[in-house]
């Protein structure tokens, strides 16, 4: 073992970090604890503290923590020689990132680097044992965060409310955690945006009300009452304080916390190692119901998500608006623009691709009349309703029996493909735990390991999504029958339809695609008009 050089100055660094997760799990290593042990170390072993870089609250498994990233400013700037923490999942829990720093990028700089409760000094040489902490730390990160998880989930079932504020039109309650308590002196703004939009405003008409009329907003409020944001309210304008904007005002009225009910994990981190948020979809959502007093009753509530749905497809000559958004190019996929022709003694509306137009010529027209459209459709909504209605049963055979051959042979392929990327993603997860070893023991240069690590990452990322992908298909076909229950279900409700309406063809159809139209030699002109169903897609 080599001997420390006396006569060598280490300009010492404390590094300190504590997470919440730690904190959750009760470990004995508060900021306070680790400060006084790494200043008792330092004086014992005559070394010269530069300064102290802490992380109060910040998670071992990413590296963008400031006090660290201050901490690397000032190796790169000379001022340090030396890190010393408490152990090593102080340093971090990522066992690729953390050796990184140990084994490259500290001798690379001339840093001695100590982990005192490991054992774990560089002056010393190479600890073989710290590859297997880093991964040990790791895995700690991980089944905490699960546990993390878990304990959250078990809040979500109580219907707790999850939130560093409470939703404007109500507090927390200071007797019972997790509980809202309506707001007297703000609920007034909740029942005047639901008001407004029961009596026809949208979104836009909505937020200019609230501007002009000086309705303060909510991150005001929360300014006013706990001195949160003052880096965007302190010392700004009057006119800060009632600054709406459209999406503010959209998220309030699509909000079911103002009905009773507590939504939770609609949004979730990638990842225990990657913090960015992703969009949950809505059957993951955890929704329990009456876990608080409403503001808005459940009809106010559903009137207003009804009207925001057809609100864009309401039109001044009223008749355009029921097919808005569902009628699409057959080949550019674009949404189908919507045009009068004035120039006959009978006007009529059409349909044309919108990539063929206002300055456009990326597609072909796609050309299809308005009325012709409706007849055709409503033809299709009407027979199909009638067989519903007629035997549920046989329809509902006929249509497994029209999906069954498709179905196997996607199934079969997509079986086969989830099983080839299994196996190589397993194969890259060897590849790559092989590589770490053989970086760390010397058998391969630090130039092959960044190398070979980015194009390893790179299809572990790439073959992850793809498997989701996969098994997500493979489970979606396993719902076919459901799936066409509930569109034959869903058929007996419109009984025998006389007229297209907005509401009807959103229910019942998810896309309609128009082909290009061909032209025989007698003057005659055919087009194909494929319509996709809820639930069940196209059927013939």
């Amino acid at each position: 073992m080599k001997q420390p050089n006396n006569t060598m100055i280490y300009n010492t660094a404390l590094y300190l970090r504590l997470s919440r997760d730690d904190e959750l799990q009760g470990e004995s290593g508060s900021i306070q604890t680790q400060r006084m042990m790494l200043r008792q170390y330092a004086e014992e072993h005559g070394l010269t503290v530069v300064g102290e870089y802490i992380d109060d609250g910040w998670s071992g498994t990413n590296f963008d923590r400031p006090g660290f990233q201050r901490m690397i400013d000032d190796i790169e700037e000379g001022k340090i020689n030396c890190v010393v923490t408490k152990d090593l999942s102080r340093l971090g829990r990522n066992y690729i990132l953390t050796g990184q720093y140990t084994e490259i990028y500290f001798p690379s700089k001339g840093v001695r680097y100590i982990a005192v409760n490991d054992n774990v000094d560089t002056l010393n040489g190479e600890s073989e044992l710290a590859p297997f902490l880093n991964i040990l730390n790791e895995m700690h990160a991980r089944q905490t965060s699960k546990k993390v998880k878990a304990a959250m989930r078990t809040r979500f079932a109580n219907g707790a409310h999850y939130g560093a504020y409470a939703p404007l039109g109500y507090i927390k309650d200071p007797d019972k955690s997790g509980h809202l308590l309506v707001d007297p002196e703000t609920k007034w703004i909740i029942e005047k945006i639901f008001d407004l939009a029961v009596h026809g405003h949208g979104a836009a008409s909505i937020t200019h009300i609230l501007v002009d009329e000086k309705v303060p907003t909510p991150g005001w409020l929360n300014f006013q009452r706990y001195g949160t944001f003052a880096n965007i309210y302190a010392g700004a304008s009057e006119e800060k304080s009632y600054a709406w904007t459209v999406a503010q005002v959209k998220s309030i009225l699509k909000e079911e916390t103002y009905i009773g009910h507590s939504v939770h994990n609609k949004q979730s981190n990638i990842s225990f190692k990657n913090k960015k948020k992703v969009r949950k979809p809505q059957e993951e959502w955890y929704r329990v119901e009456n876990t608080h007093e409403a503001i808005i009753s459940a009809d106010v509530f559903r009137q207003v998500q009804e009207q925001i749905a057809h609100r864009r497809r309401k039109q001044k000559d009223g008749t355009t608006q029921i097919f808005s958004g569902l009628v699409k190019c057959a080949d550019c996929g674009w949404s189908m623009a919507y045009g009068m022709n004035k120039q006959n003694k009978k006007p009529y509306g059409y349909y044309h691709c919108s990539k063929n137009g206002q300055g456009f010529h990326q597609c072909s027209m796609h050309y299809i009349r308005y009325d012709v459209l409706y007849t055709y459709i409503l033809a299709r909504v009407q027979y199909w309703s009638q067989q519903a209605q007629q035997d549920g049963d046989k329809l509902l055979q006929r249509l497994l029996n029209a999906s069954d051959k498709e179905r196997n042979t996607a199934k079969k392929k997509q079986t086969a493909e989830l099983k080839k990327a299994t196996k190589r993603k397993a194969e890259v997860d060897n590849l790559f735990a092989k590589m770490y070893e053989d970086w760390s023991v010397g058998r391969i240069t630090e130039y092959n390991f960044n190398m070979l690590s980015e194009k390893y990452q790179a299809e572990q990322h790439e073959l992850d999504e793809k498997i989701q992908e996969l098994q997500a298909e493979l489970d979606a076909a396993v719902q076919t029958a459901v799936d066409a229950e509930k569109w034959i279900e869903l058929m007996k409700k419109y009984v025998n339809p006389t007229q297209l309406t907005a509401e009807l063809l959103n229910a019942l159809i998810e896309k309609i695609l128009i082909h290009e139209a061909v032209k025989h030699e007698d003057g005659t002109r055919e087009q194909e008009v494929e319509i996709f169903y809820r639930f069940i897609g196209k059927v013939e």
